[in-house]
């Protein structure tokens, strides 16, 4: 991707969460609800404090991450379906393979 973010922006792709419920059922496309996880793809250098220093973000490409559903602006790069947002509207980092879904 020929894409670099400015300052405290990421740039993430949506993870899709599974199509059938635990029990079997089949969720149809209508009903999905947004992801709200998704794999950080590129950073910004980071933020200026108020003396012009950078400070540097947390997250770097490859990690995943929790963010709200409306979060952030929807884009399209390269074909792919992306979503630009300041690093201050993720709410962290999922480590591991610890499974996330939204609450009803």
């Amino acid at each position: 991707m020929k894409f670099r973010p400015l300052h405290d922006r990421v740039v993430v792709r949506r993870i899709e969460e599974d199509t059938k419920t635990a029990g079997g059922i089949i969720i149809p496309d209508t009903a999905k609800e947004k992801p709200i996880q998704g794999e950080v793809i590129a950073v910004g250098p980071g933020a200026r404090d108020d003396a012009g220093k950078v400070i540097p973000l947390d997250l770097k490409p490859g990690d995943r991450v929790l963010f709200g559903k409306w979060s952030g602006t929807e884009v399209k790069i390269d074909g792919e379906d992306l979503v630009i947002m300041k690093e201050s509207d993720i709410f962290g980092v999922i480590e591991g393979s610890t499974k996330v879904k939204a609450a009803a």
